[in-house]
C-alpha cells in the first residue's frame, strides 16, 4: 500500500477554521492513500447528510458544498484507478483531507450551531469561510496530473471549482442591513423597556427561526453547548447571546429567570450525562428542563406543572407548543412519564432538585373584560371612552394574548376611528395601544386593512411628544410589513418623522431614528428622505451623546450613501473629518459603520479618497486592518485595496 504523510498542521486548520475553537486534527505520522481518498468520500457523505441550514449563512454553504462535489470525481476516479499515486499528488490530498476536515466543521456549526451566534457574529463566520476557500484553493491549485490516468472531465471538475474559489475571493459580501441594525438597537437599548424593541425582536425571531417552543428549546441547547466549548473566553460576546435567547424566550412566553446566567449554563446533572442522551419527551417544552411533576393539559400535551401553571396564570388560553385554544384549564398528573423520568434517573445516576408544586389558581377572564371594553370604544361618553383606551393601552402592553383577543373581537376598527378625535389625551392612548397591539404579526395586516396608516401620520404631525414619539415607533412597526414601506412614503410620512428625529424628545428622536432606516431600505423612500432634508439631522444626531445613536444614524447615513443624491449630500470636508475621527478613536462598531460610509462613498467619489487621506485616514486603516474586529479588518483592506489601485497610495 502507498503511504503518504499527514501533515502536523492539520489540527491548527481546523482550530484556525473555527476560531481557535476545538478541532485538532490525528496525530498521525503517515496514512495509506486509500484510506485518505475513503475519508475525503466519506467527509463530503457526511456533508450531503446535513439536511438544512441557518438562514443567515445558507447561501455560503450551499456554495460551499457545491466546491467540494466538483472535486469528488477526481477523488474517485484515483480510489478506482490501479496506477500508484505520485508523490506531489499525496501532498495535495492531505491538505485537502485538512480543508474538507474544516468545511465539515463549519458546515455542521451552520447547521446545528447557535443561529444567535450565527447571526451576531456573522463577520467571523464569514472569515471562516473565506479561510476554508483558501485551504480548498491551495490543495486543488496546480494538481500534478503527470503519473495519473484521470479523465478530461474530472480535470475540468477541479478546474471549475478553482475559478469559483478565485471569484468567491474577489467577491466583497453585502451585509444584510435590515439584520445588523435590529441586533443593534436590541442590544444597545438595555436601558428601555420601549414596544419598538418588541416588534425588533418580532422581526428578529422570524428572520432566525426562533419563534416557536421547539425551536427556542434547540437554540437553548446550542448555547450551553457554545458555552462550554468557549471556556469562558469571548465573555462580552456570549452575554449578548445569552442576553437575546433569553429576550427571545420571554417574548415566546417562556418563563424567566432571576439570574439570567443560570437559564442557560450547563445544569449539574448535564455534566455528567450530556445533554443529547436525555430522552426530549422528559424535557418540559416551556422551563426546557427534566420534568420533576409532569401534567398533561387540555390538548395532550405535557408540561412542568409550575412552568404551565405559569403560563395560564398570565392570562394565555391556549397550549404554548401546539397554539391550539383550550378547552379547558384542568391539569391532568402524567403518571406515566412521571414513572419513567424517575427509573431513567436513577439508571444515569442523575439528581433533581425537588420543585414546589403550585396550587391551581382561578384565571382572570380577559375575554369578557376586552369584549366590555370593545363596547366602550363606541360609546356616546367621553369618559368612558378615555378610561376603555387607556386600559386597553395596558392590557396590549403586558400581554401578549390581550393583543390576540382584542382583535378576535373587532376591535381593531373601532380602536383606529379614535385616532381623529381632538382629545389629545385619547389619541395618546389609542396609538399607543395600536403600536402594542401590532407587535402582533396578524395584527400588522388587520390595523392596515382598518386604514390607520394616514391618522397615525395625523398625530405623528400633531399630536403631543409622546403621541409623536409613539405614532412614530407604530410606523416601524406596521413598516415591517414591506407593503407599508411604500405606502408610509407615500403618504408624505418621512417628512414629519424627520422633524421628530430633529425637534423630538429622547424617546422619540430614538424611535424616529429606527422608523426612518426601516423605511429608507426601500429605494423610493432614500429618495424622499434626502428630498425631505435627512441628512441634517442624522449628522447633528451624530453630535448628541445623549442620544446615543451614533452607529443608528452612521447605518442610515450608509443606506443613503447608495444614492447619488444622497452622497452628495453627505460629502461634505466636516462629514469625512468625522468619520475618519470614529475610525480612529470610536467604539469597534463605531469604526465598523464609519468604514462601510466610507468605503460606499470613496468607491464613487475620488474626491472623497483624496480628503480623507488629507485627514490622516490612512494610518488608521492599517491599524483597523491589523487589529480591528473582522468586519472592520475587511472593510479597512478593502479602502486601502482601493486606494492602491486608483494610484493614491503605494
Amino acid at each position: 500500500m502507498e503511504k503518504v504523510s499527514d501533515p502536523s498542521r492539520f489540527g491548527e486548520v481546523a482550530n484556525a477554521a473555527d476560531g481557535g475553537g476545538q478541532g485538532g486534527g490525528e496525530e498521525e505520522s503517515e496514512m495509506d492513500v486509500d484510506d485518505l481518498v475513503r475519508e475525503l468520500l466519506e467527509t463530503f457523505e457526511t456533508v450531503l447528510s446535513f439536511s438544512d441550514y441557518r438562514r443567515t449563512q445558507k447561501k455560503e454553504c450551499y456554495n460551499l458544498i457545491r466546491r467540494m462535489k466538483l472535486v469528488v470525481p477526481l477523488l474517485e476516479e484515483i480510489r478506482d484507478s490501479e496506477v500508484p499515486v505520485p508523490d506531489g499528488v499525496c501532498s495535495k490530498l492531505c491538505s485537502l483531507r485538512a480543508a474538507f476536515k474544516a468545511a465539515k466543521k463549519l458546515l455542521r456549526c451552520c447547521h446545528d450551531g447557535s443561529k444567535i451566534y450565527l447571526a451576531l457574529e456573522s463577520e467571523a463566520v464569514m472569515g471562516r469561510f473565506h479561510f476554508v476557500n483558501e485551504k480548498l484553493t491551495q490543495a486543488v491549485e496546480d494538481m500534478p496530473y503527470n503519473g495519473l490516468y484521470i479523465s478530461d472531465e474530472a480535470k475540468e471538475q477541479v478546474e471549475l471549482m478553482c475559478s469559483q474559489l478565485k471569484r468567491a475571493k474577489r467577491r466583497t459580501d453585502t451585509q444584510d442591513m435590515e439584520l445588523a441594525m435590529d441586533l443593534m438597537v436590541v442590544l444597545s437599548q438595555k436601558e428601555e423597556d420601549r414596544n419598538a424593541d418588541s416588534c425588533i425582536l418580532e422581526r428578529l425571531a422570524k428572520k432566525l427561526d426562533l419563534q416557536t417552543l421547539p425551536d427556542l428549546g434547540a437554540e437553548t441547547m446550542a448555547v450551553k453547548m457554545l458555552i462550554k466549548e468557549r471556556h469562558s473566553q469571548n465573555t462580552e460576546s456570549t452575554q449578548q447571546i445569552i442576553d437575546l435567547l433569553n429576550k427571545f424566550k420571554q417574548n415566546a412566553g417562556i418563563e424567566d429567570s432571576t439570574d439570567v446566567l443560570n437559564e442557560v449554563i450547563l445544569p449539574k446533572y448535564l455534566e455528567k450525562c450530556p445533554s443529547l442522551m436525555i430522552p426530549n419527551d422528559f424535557l418540559c417544552p416551556i422551563s426546557l428542563e427534566i420534568m420533576t411533576d409532569p401534567v398533561i393539559i387540555a390538548t395532550g400535551q405535557t408540561y412542568e406543572r409550575s412552568s404551565i401553571q405559569k403560563w395560564l396564570d398570565a392570562g394565555h388560553r391556549n397550549c404554548p407548543k401546539t397554539r391550539q385554544p383550550l378547552a379547558h384549564l384542568s391539569l391532568a398528573p402524567n403518571y406515566a412519564l412521571r414513572n419513567l423520568i424517575s427509573q431513567w434517573c436513577m439508571k444515569n445516576k442523575v439528581e433533581l432538585k425537588k420543585k414546589v408544586v403550585l396550587p391551581d389558581s382561578k384565571p382572570k377572564n380577559y375575554k369578557e373584560e376586552i369584549e366590555a371594553l370593545v363596547q366602550d370604544l363606541s360609546s356616546l361618553h367621553l369618559d368612558v371612552q378615555r378610561k376603555s383606551v387607556k386600559r386597553i393601552r395596558m392590557l396590549s402592553k403586558e400581554n401578549p394574548e390581550t393583543r390576540i383577543l382584542f382583535a378576535k373581537c373587532g376591535g381593531v376598527p373601532s380602536l383606529v376611528n379614535l385616532l381623529s378625535y381632538p382629545d389629545s389625551k385619547i389619541q395618546e392612548n389609542t396609538v399607543t395601544a395600536l403600536l402594542n397591539l401590532s407587535i402582533d404579526e396578524a395584527n400588522k395586516q388587520l390595523i392596515t386593512k382598518a386604514g390607520a396608516i394616514p391618522p397615525i401620520i395625523g398625530v405623528l404631525k400633531g399630536g403631543t411628544m409622546e403621541a409623536r414619539g409613539n405614532s412614530a415607533a407604530a410606523l416601524f412597526s406596521l413598516s415591517m410589513l414591506d407593503e407599508n414601506k411604500a405606502v408610509i412614503g407615500d403618504l408624505n410620512g418621512i417628512p414629519p418623522l424627520i422633524d421628530l428625529l430633529q425637534n423630538g424628545t429622547l424617546a422619540g428622536k430614538k424611535d424616529a431614528t429606527i422608523a426612518l432606516f426601516n423605511l429608507c431600505l426601500k429605494s423610493t423612500n432614500k429618495t424622499r428622505a434626502i428630498e425631505a432634508g435627512i441628512v441634517k439631522p442624522l449628522l447633528q444626531a451624530l453630535d448628541d451623546e445623549k442620544l446615543g445613536m451614533t452607529d443608528e444614524a452612521l447605518s442610515i447615513l450608509l443606506l443613503l450613501s447608495s444614492n447619488s443624491d444622497g452622497r452628495a449630500e453627505i460629502g461634505e470636508l466636516s462629514f469625512i473629518e468625522k468619520l475618519v475621527g470614529y475610525i480612529k478613536n470610536g467604539s469597534p462598531k463605531n469604526k465598523e459603520c464609519a468604514l462601510s460610509v466610507l468605503l460606499e462613498l470613496c468607491t464613487h467619489k475620488s474626491s472623497v479618497m483624496l480628503v480623507s487621506l488629507q485627514f490622516g485616514v490612512y494610518e488608521h486603516l492599517c491599524e483597523v486592518a491589523e487589529s480591528g474586529t473582522q468586519r472592520a479588518q475587511r472593510k479597512a483592506k478593502s479602502l486601502l485595496q482601493l486606494m492602491r489601485k486608483s494610484g493614491q497610495i503605494s
